[in-house]
C-alpha cells in the first residue's frame, strides 16, 4: 500500500464517529470486541465491520491472548495523518503570521483625520 493509499485508507476510516469512538476506547487499553460493542448498543458483528476498517487502516491490530483475541490501538498510522496535517497547519500558521504582521502595521500608522467639505449652496444668476 503506498503512502497516499494509506492516508485515504487512515481518513476514510477516521470518518465514521463510531470508529473514531473506538479508537477512543483503545487508547485507554485493549479490548475485546465484545467490550468494545458494550457502551454502543451494537451488534458484535456491527462493531466487527467497523474493526475491519479501521485494521485494513492499520489503526487497530488484534492480539492473541489464550481465548482472547483483544484489540489494540496502532499509533503509527495516526501518525502518519498527523504529519500530512502538520504541513497545512504551518502552511496557515505562516499566513496568520503574515496577516497579523499587516494588522500590526496598520494599526501604527496613525490616522488621518477625514474632513467632510460641506457644499455651499450659492444661488448664482447666470449672465
Amino acid at each position: 500500500m503506498t503512502h497516499s493509499q494509506r492516508l485515504d485508507a487512515t481518513f476514510a476510516a477516521l470518518a465514521d464517529p463510531t470508529r473514531r469512538a473506538i479508537l477512543a476506547r483503545l487508547a485507554r487499553g485493549d479490548a475485546t470486541v465484545a467490550e468494545l460493542a458494550h457502551p454502543f448498543e451494537m451488534s458484535q458483528p456491527a462493531i466487527s465491520k467497523h474493526l475491519k476498517v479501521l485494521e485494513h487502516a492499520g489503526l487497530v491490530s488484534a492480539v492473541q491472548e489464550a481465548q482472547r483475541r483483544p484489540r489494540k490501538l496502532e499509533a503509527k498510522r495516526l501518525g502518519e495523518a498527523t504529519a500530512w496535517l502538520e504541513k497545512y497547519r504551518q502552511f496557515w500558521e505562516d499566513r496568520y503570521s503574515v496577516l497579523d504582521a499587516l494588522l500590526n502595521e496598520l494599526q501604527a500608522v496613525p490616522s488621518k483625520p477625514t474632513t467632510t467639505k460641506s457644499r455651499s449652496t450659492s444661488t448664482r444668476k447666470p449672465k
